[in-house]
């Protein structure tokens, strides 16, 4: 994976993720401090398990807190030079910084999130404000971005679309997760907006990730069960004719703590391809176990022999879907957004490997 600059590069934002532990939001006087981000997180997880050269395309106000953020993302050993840089007014009414309260859940408790991230820096990009031939004249082999970007502002949208048409005219893979939040669409047109924008920008995507999320006539809508996930896909492919792969996570919740896990995906030269099933899964935190299976899945079509984006086999595209199923299980076995796991934790996990003690 050599080459001039990053291979992966994400758009999206970044925020600072506050973590009471084993607390409640409401009642904790102390919190763990995170960077997270819905297409962050894949570039992070690409960086620190694969070993990816990654890099996140942000904007951040320049100021402590933004410091802070920029900080973190070093610790995760992902590029900062795409990072756009705000000036702060000292009280963030320009132009602020994320910020997400999460609380794990546990048993018949759900996960709870909290986010407080309106007027963000990353949500005023325009249009524009990214010179795209730049950046992927350096020699990225993948791009990604993805609902939650797209649902921040309706600039963000025009950037998404602009990045996402830039990226496919240089020859990059680009792939996309709808990855719905209804509160970001609240008050702006709701999950029937949300479903417009999915589709107007998975148009440019090679790779859906989440496909689901484009089932049904708007996110959330219907509940797919597992026999009826092959039609779903097939009906999904119809939606976006030039994406050659859908994958997707497949969860059931019987607690907070207990999942079943697993995943599929379709390509047209494969059909539907199911990955590995991992029932009874123990949890101690899942936010941001979809963004470490779409890490796993990119992994996995990178470092195949095929032709990308077509030309899959049925073996190279289970092995993405083992790489990126595994790799999300363990993101859900410590705390935090971001990946903990490690290349050979992965491959382990791939083999059958257990949680016995390793010494």
């Amino acid at each position: 994976m050599n080459g001039y600059g990053p291979q992966v590069i994400a758009l999206g934002e970044v925020m600072l993720r506050f973590d009471p532990g084993e607390g409640r939001i409401h009642t904790s006087r102390s919190f763990q401090v995170w960077e997270g981000g819905g297409e962050y997180n894949v570039v992070r997880g690409l960086r620190r398990c694969f070993g990816v050269w990654t890099a996140v395309v942000t904007a951040l106000v320049d100021n402590p807190v933004g410091r802070l953020v920029e900080d973190l993302i070093l610790q995760g050993g992902v590029d900062t030079t795409l990072v756009r840089w705000v000036p702060g007014d000292g009280v963030g009414r320009s132009a602020r910084t994320g910020l997400n309260f999460v609380e794990r859940g546990f048993g018949i408790r759900g996960v709870l999130g909290v986010s407080d991230r309106a007027n963000t820096a990353v949500s005023r990009l325009r249009k524009g404000d990214i010179d795209w031939d730049a950046v992927f004249a350096t020699g990225p082999r993948w791009f990604h971005t993805g609902g939650v970007f797209a649902g921040l502002s309706d600039t963000t949208v025009e950037v998404a679309d602009e990045a996402m048409a830039a990226a496919r005219r240089h020859g990059v893979t680009v792939s996309y997760d709808p990855n719905y939040r209804p509160s970001l669409w609240e008050g702006r047109g709701g999950a029937e907006r949300a479903r417009e924008v999915d589709l107007r920008l998975a148009r440019h995507a090679d790779v859906l990730v989440g496909a689901l999320g484009l089932a049904g006539n708007h996110p959330g809508q219907v509940r797919i069960r597992a026999d009826e996930v092959p039609d779903a896909l097939a009906h999904v492919a119809t939606l976006v004719p030039q994406a050659t792969v859908l994958a997707t996570t497949l969860r059931e919740v019987p607690s907070a703590g207990v999942n079943d896990w697993s995943a599929v995906a379709w390509s047209a030269s494969t059909g539907c391809v199911t990955g590995p099933e991992m029932p009874g899964l123990h949890v101690l935190d899942r936010i941001g176990s979809g963004d470490g299976f779409a890490a796993g899945l990119i992994y996995g079509l990178l470092t195949t022999d095929d032709t990308l984006p077509a030309g899959l086999t049925v073996t190279s595209l289970k092995r993405a879907l083992a790489y990126g199923t595994a790799h999300g299980a363990l993101t859900m076995t410590t705390p935090g957004d971001v990946s903990m796991a490690s290349l050979p934790e992965v491959e382990a996990l791939m083999a059958g490997g257990s949680a016995a003690v390793r010494r």
